[in-house]
């Protein structure tokens, strides 16, 4: 006998999402995205966070702010308790979805007591160091984990977790933001390569992420300077490698690039808002990080936009690129293997059909049913 889905149409939620912040990050992305996802069905969306610069973006779209600092690492966190607990009895919520850690644990504590009790679901959105802090993640009635990678962690170092209580809802793509083919206005390139002028003229890498040295910026440069040594005349931009907490580091992948003698072929930027357009432009979207990664958005906007992505073949990347671009996978740390195949790509990269996994509203659908799961028993 098949069983349908519960549908949460008859009944309007109140859902409330707990994140350290709304600043930035694929976890807040997420966030957003379930946000407008509830206020499209006709239920209300509460963000609980710190705040930051995507909160006016939320409130565009018809959820709900409540500014409580619940992401400060620190002894003073338990002071929130009460606090997330009024804010919670004046709620009423019917789901409470934690996306982070010390969020999590504020909510464990917050929600004994409440009448009507909130369900509460989890989202676990990185690999974290498996110890008592982080098995918080583990203890929703549901448990959502983003990619296979994720679900093998968390089975792994949690075996007592029930796999009954654990749902696989991949993060999903906008195919209006990211549509298959896309080209950017001929005025927006213009601007761009005023911007930047020595990126024009040569095939484009680039590498999104932020400025951290587990992106693998290090590995990009090397891969342009081996590339300039083949007599391949190719550019390279770090895409939102520049921020004010990390000039140091910064400062350092400059100076590789002069040593490497690519300084010119080169250039780093803030994060921007016109990522879709730079993919667009670029000739090989890198995703480089020696660390395994949770996911991988970046790779699906990419293929979404019918771009080339190489990346090294471990984490949720690895995962992504073995289903959806074989030919961009490349052993981790192997910059020999690295630079072979970014040649080929470069030459001649294998065709990319349009997405048909992977979709935003996928993840959407997904997660709306898993709260009603959770709702309707």
């Amino acid at each position: 006998m098949i069983r349908s889905e519960p549908s949460i149409a008859a009944q309007r939620l109140t859902v409330v999402q707990l994140i350290p912040a709304l600043d930035s990050g694929g976890a807040e992305r997420s966030t957003l995205e379930i946000a407008r996802a509830l206020v499209a069905a006709g239920h209300r969306a509460v963000v609980i966070s710190a705040g930051g610069r995507l909160v006016q973006r939320l409130e565009a779209e018809g959820g709900e702010h409540i500014t409580l600092p619940i992401g400060r690492k620190s002894p003073l966190a338990l002071a929130q308790v009460m606090p997330l607990r009024r804010v919670l009895a004046a709620l009423k919520p019917d789901v409470v979805h934690a996306r982070s850690r010390l969020p999590a644990w504020l909510a464990r504590l917050a929600l004994p007591g409440l009448q009507p009790r909130p369900h509460f679901v989890t989202t676990v959105h990185g690999l974290n160091s498996p110890n008592a802090y982080s098995a918080v993640m583990t203890r929703g009635e549901r448990v959502i984990v983003v990619s296979q990678t994720v679900r093998d962690h968390v089975q792994q170092h949690y075996p007592d977790l029930s796999q009954e209580r654990v749902r696989l809802i991949p993060r999903g793509v906008d195919a209006d933001e990211f549509p298959y083919g896309y080209r950017p206005d001929p005025a927006w390139r213009e601007a761009f390569f005023a911007e930047f002028p020595h990126l024009a003229g040569a095939p484009l890498l680039t590498l999104p992420g932020r400025g951290t040295r587990l992106k693998g910026h290090a590995h990009a440069l090397r891969l342009l300077a081996a590339l300039h040594a083949r007599g391949i005349d190719a550019r390279l931009l770090l895409l939102g490698a520049d921020e004010p907490a990390r000039a140091g580091y910064v400062r350092e992948l400059r100076q590789l690039a002069k040593a490497l003698g690519v300084a010119d072929a080169m250039a780093i930027t803030p994060p921007r808002s016109d990522v879709r357009e730079v993919y667009a432009i670029s000739d090989l979207i890198l995703q480089l990080s020696i660390k395994p990664e949770a996911f991988g958005r970046t790779v699906l906007e990419a293929l979404a936009l019918c771009r080339p992505v190489l990346g090294y073949a471990h984490g949720g990347v690895g995962e992504l690129l073995a289903e959806l671009y074989p030919a961009g996978r490349v052993p981790t740390a192997d910059e020999a293997r690295l630079v072979e195949r970014a040649a080929e790509l470069l030459r001649l990269a294998p065709p990319i059909a349009p997405m048909t996994r992977y979709r935003l509203d996928n993840m959407q659908q997904a997660t709306l049913a898993v709260y009603a799961e959770v709702v309707h028993g």
